[in-house]
C-alpha cells in the first residue's frame, strides 16, 4: 500500500506497507506527481508502517522514472521518515545525501509529534 494525502499548501503525507509490484508502484509513482503539483519548499512525512522491498519489476520502473523523481524531490526541502528499522533511519538519513537541498531525518514510528514538529520549523 502506497497512501499519499495532500496536508496543507506544502506537505505530503506519505504511508508506506507491504510491497509494492509494478503496477502500484507506477500509480503511486502518478499520484505523488499530482499530488505535488504547485508544491514549493515542501515537506514530507513519509510512515513506513511495515516495509517489504519492492518487486523487480517496481524498482525498474522506480529507476527508468529517475530524472522526473529527482525534479519533484527538488520542490520538498524536508522529509522525516517514520519508522522503528534501524536500518530504514540510517538509509533514510544517507539518501538525504543524493538530494542536495533536502534534508532527511528519520524517527521512531512512535516520535510522529516530534517529527512534525520538526518540519514545521
Amino acid at each position: 500500500m502506497f497512501k499519499i494525502t495532500r496536508v496543507g499548501e506544502n506537505r505530503l503525507d506519505i504511508e508506506m506497507s507491504g510491497k509494492l509490484d509494478t503496477m502500484q508502484m507506477e500509480n503511486a509513482l502518478d499520484e505523488l506527481v499530482q499530488k505535488a503539483e504547485g508544491i514549493e519548499d515542501g515537506r514530507m512525512l513519509y510512515d513506513v508502517v511495515d516495509y517489504h522491498l519492492p518487486s523487480l519489476g517496481a524498482i525498474a520502473l522506480e529507476f527508468s522514472r529517475l530524472p522526473a523523481m529527482l525534479g519533484l524531490m527538488r520542490k520538498f526541502s524536508k522529509a522525516a521518515v517514520l519508522t522503528d528499522k534501524a536500518w530504514l533511519k540510517a538509509i533514510s538519513e544517507l539518501e538525504g545525501v543524493l538530494y542536495p537541498g533536502l534534508e532527511i531525518r528519520a524517527f521512531g514510528r512512535d516520535q510522529r509529534t516530534q517529527a512534525e514538529s520538526w518540519l514545521s520549523n
